[in-house]
């Protein structure tokens, strides 16, 4: 199967490690232009750093953390109000773990 993805934006929430970062690795090789969102800024730009870029595609990064919905709603808007998303990864670490 041939899946072209050039000219589609993604965003892919968790990415900086895990199924997020993979999610987000795969996509670009596929030709997507990627918007990573995670909380850790420095992860964030090690994980831009290796997207692939042979579609000549541009990608970015947002800063949020899951755990603060009312920052995450007004990050995401913003974002959702001046870009197109075709393809979103809803992934995050999950709620903590119960005692």
């Amino acid at each position: 199967m041939n899946l072209d993805l050039t000219r589609k934006r993604a965003l892919v929430c968790g990415s900086t490690q895990g199924i997020g970062r993979s999610s987000a690795k795969e996509l670009a090789l596929l030709g997507a232009s990627i918007t990573l969102l995670a909380r850790n800024e420095d992860k964030l730009k090690e994980v831009l750093q290796g997207l692939s870029t042979d579609q000549n595609q541009k990608h970015h990064y947002l800063v949020a953390d899951f755990s603060d919905p009312d920052q995450l709603k007004l990050i995401v808007n913003e974002y959702v109000l001046n870009n197109q998303i075709d393809i979103l990864i809803n992934n995050t670490g999950g709620p903590a773990g119960g005692k």
